[in-house]
């Protein structure tokens, strides 16, 4: 049996949110002790709540939702790289650096945005792309590029990516992953002219 990591974000009413995106809420709607049949709660988040794919439409007006992104896109061999060293966002010039796989199509940057999960609430103290940084993942092939905390990158790395039709997936625990070769499978809700999604994403070790 191969170990699966699971590297997605629980979903809880007290979870990391991005400035000014909706909060996360769980409550009851009927129950049994209330002399309900069933008990069935009502869920409220924004689409890019925890672990999520962003749709083109994110910053792109007009442009498809997340139901245009390939299922074989984010399914598939991926890399997890260590970048835990880096103290900026990474520009194109950090990435070479960073020497990715060859022809690898699905990166995941572990940084040390990573132990941000481990704070009480949001911060703005994380690791991404710069616009640079999206232009040379696209060059080299890349087809999904994911990272550990709840941003991809600024507007400009997002435009390029997801332009690019670059899946973007962000919101990972990459905390207990070490860095090297993996199958991802990652599938996010089926949201029609979203935005994004939430997904659940999973590493088994190759």
């Amino acid at each position: 049996m191969r170990l699966a990591h699971d590297i997605s974000v629980p979903i809880r009413p007290d979870m990391h949110v991005y400035d000014d995106n909706p909060s996360v809420s769980i409550e009851s709607h009927t129950s049994i002790a209330n002399g309900a049949d069933a008990n069935v709660s009502r869920l409220a988040l924004g689409v890019h709540s925890g672990t999520h794919v962003d749709g083109p439409r994110h910053f792109i007006d007009g442009a498809a939702g997340t139901e245009s992104l390939s299922l074989d896109t984010m399914v598939g061999p991926a890399a997890v790289v260590d970048a835990t060293g880096a103290q900026a966002d990474l520009d194109a010039e950090a990435l070479a650096d960073l020497h990715l796989p060859e022809g690898a199509e699905r990166i995941l940057l572990k940084t040390r945005s990573s132990e941000l999960w481990n704070r009480p609430s949001f911060s703005r103290d994380f690791i991404r792309l710069t616009g640079s940084g999206a232009r040379y993942l696209i060059d080299h092939g890349v087809r999904l590029i994911g990272i550990d905390y709840l941003s991809i990158g600024d507007a400009e790395a997002h435009r390029e990516l997801l332009a690019g039709g670059v899946v973007a997936l962000e919101g990972l625990d990459l905390r207990g992953v070490d860095a090297g070769d993996y199958e991802l499978v990652c599938l996010p809700i089926r949201l029609e002219g979203s935005d994004g999604a939430p997904a659940r994403a999973v590493l088994f070790r190759t």
